[in-house]
């Protein structure tokens, strides 16, 4: 089909104002003078639909269930992940207006405002897909659209062991962990599987557990039958109405949660997560970038000193509210995986440290320095490491 009759039908459709339904599609094609077998129609139909309320020329890789992100860096350059590593597609937009376009077209669905005043959007999609976009000239020569899908389920354990994230018998580990209520956090770098793998690890929670979740965008899906979500708001464009993660943190409290997930730690709410982690609200969680584990401290640190907390209030804190850190890493294959679990520990000085307890293995978790503490800890509560 050409793209002027594609145009027209188009133009059809918008000007009616319906959905771009096959039957639809079929009598704004008669109407063009045109006459199509089903199969052609639906295809029209399904190309519109994209066109319109989808992800346009995009749909089809979104759609693919091994597919984690879409980038969109020029209208010939699109790219894929599929857990190992960016692949280029063969995906080609028109020109840069059309990246531009869909661009605007999905921060609109976002309920989001994409123009030359506000240049960039950082948004979740109404299927629960990660936006973020940026126009020209803040992003040079095109507009770049990253798209990050959340699948509706969350991965089981034993996935997550048969696709090499956790070692061989790794997940006997973790599950003590959560049976043991530890507070934790994930630790990782930026596509690195920590939001899946905090969602599979707060599907082992009893299930008579209440968990309330406070993110920025709702990325986290864990398989739980008593589960509250809180989701932050940005401003209108009156400036009104803001809801931060750190307003979500202190509700969350009031909701009387058996285990507080705060999705990401990345601001001055990490003094009300340490707080309310030292108030009896055991086995909290979140997660938290960092190049490794042993840097999660002074990461706390920097982000305490946002919110006004002098290093040696925040290391108090910490110190008695978190237990350990499930560190992981993305190796040069592009797979995620954990590579090292460490326990907290406090210097001389008072400073809180890490201590590695068990790191990977290629025949399991391999037993550290602070292998010890670890199953002092699980024991304490009942349990006990494999």
């Amino acid at each position: 089909m050409s793209t002027a009759l594609l145009d027209a039908v188009r133009l059809r459709l918008a000007e009616s104002g319906a959905e771009p339904t096959p039957a639809r599609v079929a009598e704004a094609l008669r109407r063009e003078g045109r006459l199509l077998g089903d199969a052609e129609v639906l295809g029209v139909a399904a190309r519109l639909r994209s066109e319109l309320i989808g992800a346009g020329p995009l749909e089809p890789l979104l759609a693919q269930p091994d597919v984690t992100d879409v980038l969109v860096t020029a209208p010939d350059r699109v790219w894929v992940d599929r857990g190992a590593g960016l692949e280029r597609t063969d995906v080609v937009f028109p020109d840069a207006a059309a990246v531009r376009g869909l661009a605007q077209r999905l921060a609109a669905i976002a309920g989001r405002r994409l123009d030359d005043a506000r240049p960039w959007v950082d948004a979740r999609l109404p299927d629960g897909t990660r936006l973020h976009a940026v126009l020209p000239p803040v992003a040079v020569g095109s507009t770049c659209l990253s798209l990050r899908v959340v699948r509706p389920r969350a991965f089981a354990l034993e996935e997550l062991a048969a696709a090499g994230t956790i070692p061989p018998g790794g997940e006997q580990l973790l599950r003590a962990v959560l049976d043991a209520r530890l507070s934790f956090l994930v630790s990782g770098g930026t596509g690195s599987g920590k939001t899946t793998l905090l969602s599979t690890l707060l599907g082992l929670v009893a299930p008579d557990e209440r968990i309330v979740l406070a993110e920025d965008s709702a990325e986290l899906r864990p398989d739980h039958p008593h589960v509250v979500r809180l989701e932050t708001r940005p401003a209108n464009q009156e400036g009104t109405g803001l809801v931060t993660l750190r307003d979500l943190v202190r509700q969350a409290l009031r909701m009387r949660p058996d285990r507080l997930v705060v999705g990401e730690v990345r601001g001055p709410e990490v003094t009300d997560l340490l707080a309310a982690l030292n108030t009896g609200h055991e086995g909290g969680c979140g997660t938290v970038h960092a190049n490794a584990a042993s840097d999660v401290p002074a990461r706390l640190e920097a982000l305490g000193s946002t919110a006004g907390l002098d290093r040696a209030a925040l290391h108090s804190q910490l110190a008695a509210a978190l237990s350990l850190v499930i560190h992981l890493v993305r190796d040069h294959s592009g797979r995620r995986r954990v590579a090292e679990v460490h326990v907290l520990d406090r210097d001389r000085a008072g400073f809180v440290t890490t201590v590695p307890a068990a790191v990977w293995g290629a025949e399991g978790f391999e037993q550290e320095a602070g292998w010890g503490r670890l199953a002092a800890l699980c024991e304490r509560s009942g349990g006990g490491v494999p």
